[in-house]
């Protein structure tokens, strides 16, 4: 098993884990490409304002661990990435459950999905291969449903509600 400093690299999630907390799950094609560092780094760089949120961001595509760790210690810019990557390869494979897998490249699209503390989807967007998401959106998206009221078109991070 791999190790960092002394200890496993690797963890098991499931839907226990992270209890109470909302989760922003993001994934993306293929670990040592071009576009998924982008993102990875944005949902990074917001990572603190996500968990004064209470919530816990989760990034994985389904090249498998391994790969993952390899990939995070060679890309300079996810050396000392601030959240959690995840391997989704097993055979029962969310990506599959959630029916964001792309048939014909046979790698997940850049799925986006808000979960609240009891573990319901309250919001999904699907990008296609080529088209990058924005992950600010996701954070102005959680902070309006954190908000249980009306929030108007366009509204702003900590914005007025109706």
């Amino acid at each position: 098993m791999p190790e960092e400093n002394g200890v496993s690299a690797f963890e098991t999630i499931n839907n226990s884990s992270f209890e109470g907390k909302w989760k922003i799950i993001f994934f993306y094609p293929k670990d040592f490409t071009f576009v998924c560092p982008t993102e990875i780094v944005e949902f990074a760089k917001l990572n603190e304002e996500f968990a004064d949120r209470d919530a816990v961001v989760l990034g994985g595509s389904t090249d498998n661990e391994f790969v993952k760790l390899a990939w995070r210690r060679e890309h300079p810019d996810l050396k000392s990435l601030n959240q959690w990557s995840f391997a989704d390869n097993g055979v029962k494979s969310l990506v599959d459950g959630l029916g964001v897998r792309d048939q014909v490249e046979n790698v997940a699209l850049r799925a986006t999905f808000v979960v609240d503390p009891h573990g319901v989807i309250q919001h999904v967007s699907v990008n296609n291969l080529n088209v990058g998401r924005n992950p600010a959106e996701v954070l102005r998206i959680l902070d309006g449903l954190q908000t249980d009221e009306l929030c108007p078109c366009n509204r702003a991070v900590g914005g007025d509600t109706l």
